[in-house]
């Protein structure tokens, strides 16, 4: 499979996800959750004009681009405007609401003084091997590549005038397929269509179909040809008014933070001296963020796994694990802070499924969550344990309640918040913390969760140190003073309430006696050194285990400004960070400094923070891992959820400031 890094644009319904490059090339598709299974290694689309080869909409030395999603839709447009024949395509991707296919529209307009005759072409070719053979078929006007499970559907309501099914990629160069044969065991193919002679000044339209079929429930292929058949007959302008209609009023549902109609309600956060000492709010800055804000609202619900309640971390970037472990996943504590988001965005049943069912359905038998899962619920790679997943999950379920207020849910979850404190409790004991609930009833499955964390040092949150680490602390600090206040609101037993609260109390002044650097008075971030880690700043934000005011918060805070802010003024996560050169910032780490700010009331520091963010977002709205510390643009995983879900926290934060 090639490498294709960046989703410039990410359309979709809860059953079928696409993703797009910024020149309109499809990269990615997913069906049926946002992480599995993804069909696609290669989609060219190309026109033949008149005798010409094939010109790639995508790669054309003569073309030019501009792309823009429709406003407040999940309905992205890219105009290619090809220079040499003076013709103007403008494709529109998107995916309707009830149906498991995209639609590809292509409006073909002639600015020429010549008249153009033009095929269209489609170039395919999906990720096949061993266990995933995939074989192509052509009949009743449509192209089936097929494998045991499913089979992908190409067809148009224009005729099918040649395609080829071996050597397909070669052939489709000169814009002239032709095949003796109707069915072969290639994974790719070449498709050509008449759109037919356009006038100068005239338009056409081709709509190019993909259709998913789940072999599953349906594997006869005249049965495919009948649905295909009644696909073909839609209205595609009403299901493009439809699908744009949706998204717009989901939209506006969930405009919480009343940030799309109300730009004088950002100014007047910023008093008269204020305003002038920043001197950096403009207009064009509000605009910046309500395009993040608007595309955050469309991108979560492209993230969910209806079924389940998982929530991906990102669509993925990575699968031959070039750069990274791969993206695609769900690791809870991700989850847990784009919960919160989500919360503030109005969509508080899916953070109750994630809950009530994801996490029950993914907790070990001892109480603990792994690294990372597909979002059906299923084990993902892994590389080691990071504890701070388990407490965020307890964390997470009082913050919801919070929200919420409703003491079924936090019924629901009880027998998975008590197994899980049980296991942090166990943690605590194994690396040798005075600290945590024991349960010893079973004396068997005692010893094993102990021999586990004896024999396994933890990852950190950013899953490259290994070591005791201070986030994963504060987080447990989080989980005793969430389980004591879920024990209070269940009008539970007092003294377990209270048992928990000591338990807390007892971690908070461990911390401050063992991750507390001697010399300068900051925080450390681990037992093994004392870099400087922006993480450090869990102990206040967002668990509220140390008091923000404390002096060894503010000496803390002095040294991270010291060693990770960028002359940009972005932060990086640490110190000799290795990652992709390790010079860049990230969202997260800048959006915690301004969660910091907020919380302090340094409202233009805070802003400096937030609009370095807007700023360096993509045109679409889509903010990334990283930032490029030279080009201030959106750089890696474009769409990170967790990304996203602090830029929410922190507008969230700074409207709800007095």
């Amino acid at each position: 499979m090639k490498n294709k890094y960046y989703n410039d644009a990410v359309v979709g319904n809860e059953n079928v996800v696409a993703s797009f490059n910024k020149r309109g090339e499809m990269l990615r598709f997913y069906y049926s959750s946002p992480d599995y299974k993804q069909f696609v290694d290669m989609m060219y689309t190309g026109v033949k004009v008149n005798d010409s080869n094939i010109i790639y909409l995508s790669e054309d030395i003569n073309n030019i681009y501009d792309q823009y999603f429709t406003p407040n839709t999940n309905i992205i447009n890219t105009i290619v405007k090809n220079t040499y024949f003076n013709l103007t395509i403008l494709q529109t991707d998107f995916v309707p609401l009830d149906k498991d296919m995209l639609i590809k529209k292509y409006v073909l307009k002639n600015e020429n003084n010549i008249d153009l005759n033009v095929n269209f072409l489609v170039y395919s070719k999906l990720l096949s091997n061993f266990n995933n053979m995939v074989s192509s078929k052509i009949d009743s006007n449509v192209c089936m590549q097929y494998s045991h499970d499913y089979t992908y559907c190409i067809f148009s309501k224009n005729e099918i005038i040649g395609y080829r099914l071996n050597n397909s990629f070669e052939e489709i160069n000169s814009g002239v397929l032709h095949d003796k044969d109707f069915t072969g065991m290639a994974e790719d193919v070449g498709i050509s269509f008449d759109v037919g002679l356009i006038r100068p000044g005239e338009e056409k339209e081709i709509d190019i179909f993909i259709y998913i079929n789940n072999n599953e429930k349906k594997s006869n292929f005249d049965e495919i040809i009948e649905d295909v058949e009644t696909l073909r007959k839609i209205d595609v302008d009403k299901e493009l008014t439809n699908t744009a209609k949706y998204w717009e009023k989901y939209v506006k549902a969930h405009d919480t933070l009343k940030v799309l109609n109300d730009e004088e309600k950002w100014q007047m956060k910023l008093t008269g001296k204020q305003k002038e000492e920043l001197n950096e709010y403009t207009y064009e800055k509000y605009l910046e963020m309500k395009n993040i804000y608007t595309r955050t609202i469309l991108l979560y619900p492209l993230l969910l796994n209806e079924e389940t309640g998982g929530i991906s971390a990102g669509i993925e970037v990575d699968e031959n694990r070039e750069k990274s472990g791969r993206y695609s996943y769900c690791w809870t504590r991700d989850a847990v802070f784009i919960c919160k988001a989500l919360d503030i965005l109005g969509m508080k049943d899916e953070v109750t499924k994630f809950y009530t069912n994801f996490c029950k359905k993914t907790q070990s038998k001892n109480g603990m969550w792994q690294q990372r899962f597909y979002t059906d619920g299923r084990l993902a790679p892994c590389w080691g344990y990071q504890i701070d997943e388990t407490a965020s999950i307890i964390y997470g379920v009082y913050e919801h309640y919070k929200v919420i207020k409703n003491k079924e849910f936090l019924k629901e979850t009880y027998e998975m918040c008590k197994k899980a404190i049980e296991v942090l409790g166990t943690f605590l004991f194994s690396v040798s913390v005075p600290v945590g609930l024991l349960n010893k009833s079973n004396i068997q499955d005692f010893e094993k969760n102990v021999k586990f964390f004896n024999e396994y040092e933890g990852y950190d949150l950013w899953e490259m140190n290994e070591g005791v680490h201070l986030y994963s602390f504060a987080s447990i600090f989080a989980a005793y003073e969430a389980m004591a206040n879920i024990e209070k609101e269940l009008n539970n037993n007092e003294e377990k309430q209270n048992e928990l609260k000591t338990c807390a109390e007892k971690l908070r002044e461990y911390v401050l006696f063992y991750f507390v650097n001697k010399e300068d008075n900051t925080l450390k971030r681990n037992n093994k050194d004392n870099i400087c880690d922006i993480s450090v700043l869990s102990t206040v934000i967002p668990f509220n285990m140390l008091n923000i005011d404390d002096i060894k918060i503010r000496n803390t805070i002095e040294r991270i400004n010291f060693c990770l802010k960028t002359y940009t003024g972005g932060y990086l996560r640490f110190e000799n960070d290795s990652y992709l050169g390790g010079i860049n910032p990230w969202p997260v780490s800048t959006l915690w400094m301004a969660l910091y700010n907020l919380k302090k009331n340094n409202m233009v520091e805070a802003l400096r923070q937030i609009n370095y963010i807007s700023k360096t977002a993509t045109k679409q709205g889509m903010l990334g891992e990283q930032i490029d510390n030279e080009a201030m643009t959106a750089r890696w995983v474009l769409g990170l959820g967790w990304s996203h879900a602090m830029y929410i926290i922190a507008l969230d934060s700074l409207m709800n400031k007095e």
